[in-house]
């Protein structure tokens, strides 16, 4: 059939007009698609169930008016999964898939939490395992801390796992080999209501979780040795390599404190015998620059490290007694290295009487792992 010239002139200017109208829309502003919403009444038959055999009963199927998604996907990569540890990368952790595996990643799960009361709020979680305590512990304070001042910037404390900080819109549950971590989102709320929301809805799923994770609930040794007074919350990072970057060092805490005006960093390691220790000591004496301390009763250890090319020299003094080895240094985040920061790092004797004084208290073994 042959289409008349004029019938196709006038589909011509009705398309055109089609199209000026979209984009008058466009410019104007079209409402946007409706947020969708979980029914009310969703989690009345108890949630959806774990398609996990493996970690299913990790998760509370239920907390507070939040519950699985009955319709969502549950997903696992690494072993005993139906993904593998390449695709997570692709699938999930985008571009930070490397700082996952640097930890010792060997096993990932993702699914999802609705609200019962019919809100569009939810729920995503990742839970990671490592190969390790020390690499999950490790991935966590990475998490918390990261690079930042946790005097300005570190999530709050919460009572979950082993570990656990609540952020604005965000929740870190750390127990054993596992880290859990929860991120609520609502299309629907303004930035202060959503962390009001997040407030309220993570802690009851974060402590859910936490109970349910297998493995022993306690602190890694080093952290049982940082000291609690004056320490920053939340002020807590593991090397699960080597501490401040020391080759040989091996895997350590390090903590964040404050003593009036004053800012410092404390380290332990912990080893599971004197040997070990010595061992760890004799690296630190060939730190370049370091001198032996005869002034302490202890094997004791001074040496300066630079934070980069241009930063400021870091002062430590490092101390061992038995298994243990303690260091008191500077703050970096306060370190400018002018004049200004004089008056908020610790002199050298003020370094070495805090070493003194954590040394002689560490009369007992922590547990070792």
């Amino acid at each position: 059939m042959i289409i008349p010239r004029s019938h196709l002139a006038a589909f011509a200017a009705a398309l055109v007009l089609s199209c000026s109208k979209k984009e008058s829309q466009q410019e104007q502003g079209v409402a946007p698609p409706p947020v969708e919403s979980s029914k009310p009444g969703a989690c009345a038959a108890g949630g959806g169930k774990v398609k996990d055999p493996v970690s299913a009963k990790f998760f509370p199927r239920t907390a507070d008016t939040y519950c699985v998604d009955p319709n969502g996907e549950t997903r696992s990569y690494g072993k005993e999964a139906t993904g593998t540890l390449d695709t997570v990368c692709t699938e999930q952790f985008d571009g930070e898939c490397e700082v996952y595996k640097s930890y010792g990643l060997s096993r990932v799960v993702t699914l999802r939490y609705i609200d019962g009361e019919g809100s569009p709020g939810s729920v995503n979680v990742n839970l990671s395992r490592f190969d390790s305590p020390e690499g999950a512990y490790g991935f966590f304070t990475k998490r918390v801390v990261a690079d930042s001042d946790p005097l300005e910037n570190a999530p709050k404390p919460l009572e979950a796992g082993t570990a656990a900080a609540l952020g604005t819109g965000v929740a870190y549950v750390w127990r054993a080999d596992y880290v859990a971590e929860l991120s609520y989102a609502n299309e629907l709320e303004a930035p202060e209501q959503l962390a009001k929301s997040s407030a309220r809805v993570l802690p009851p799923l974060a402590k859910g979780l936490g109970e349910n994770l297998p493995g022993q609930s306690v602190q890694l040794p080093a952290v049982q040795r940082l000291p609690t007074a004056e320490r920053i919350a939340m002020g807590v990072s593991y090397a699960a390599s080597d501490v401040l970057g020391i080759a040989g060092v091996g895997h350590g805490a390090m903590g964040f404190y404050q003593s009036g005006p004053k800012r410092y960093r404390v380290i332990a390691i912990v080893r599971p015998d004197d040997a070990g220790a010595g061992d760890v000591y004799k690296t630190l004496r060939k730190v370049e620059g370091a001198k032996g301390l005869k002034t302490l009763p202890f094997d004791a250890v001074a040496f300066d490290q630079q934070s980069g090319e241009d930063g400021p020299k870091l002062s430590w003094v490092v101390g061992r007694k038995g298994n243990t080895l303690l260091g008191v240094g500077d703050e970096e985040f306060v370190a400018t290295g002018g004049d200004d920061s004089a008056g908020k790092l610790l002199s050298k004797t003020e370094k070495e009487e805090k070493l003194k004084a954590l040394l002689e208290s560490a009369s007992t073994t922590p547990d070792q792992k």
